[in-house]
């Protein structure tokens, strides 16, 4: 039984470094992509990316307490580490924040220039 969770400690492992690989190769071809739209959601899944990095790096405890009780002397070993939660959740208020930014920002490119490549010209065809 031991052996089958380590096995699935380890697939897990590889499904998320996959994920996290996938999302980042992803969002780079999108950003190197000559529409403005495309590289906005190219920018989002790089932030996924790193969101979910950072998560993952902090590892998850299963059946440790998030907080520390008030009685008794505590013992950090025992209590899961908000540490990377709280990182991944800023990043995700923050990077929501700067998408709206960048998509009003694009939105008002297009209306200048009439045009959503992110040179601001149309390619010769």
């Amino acid at each position: 039984m031991a052996e089958l969770r380590a096995w699935g400690s380890e697939l897990n492992e590889i499904v998320i470094a996959c994920a996290i690989g996938v999302l980042t190769a992803s969002g780079v071809w999108l950003v190197l992509r000559p529409r403005t739209f495309q590289v906005a959601i190219g920018l989002s899944l790089c932030s996924y990316a790193v969101n979910l990095f950072i998560f993952a790096v902090g590892g998850l405890r299963v059946g440790a307490a998030p907080i520390v009780a008030a009685s008794g002397a505590a013992n950090p070993a025992a209590f899961a580490d908000p540490l990377p939660q709280a990182l991944a959740l800023t990043a995700i208020v923050i990077g929501f924040a700067t998408t709206a930014l960048l998509l009003v920002v694009l939105l008002a490119a297009r209306g200048l220039t009439g045009t959503d490549h992110v040179d601001g010209q149309e390619p010769e065809r």
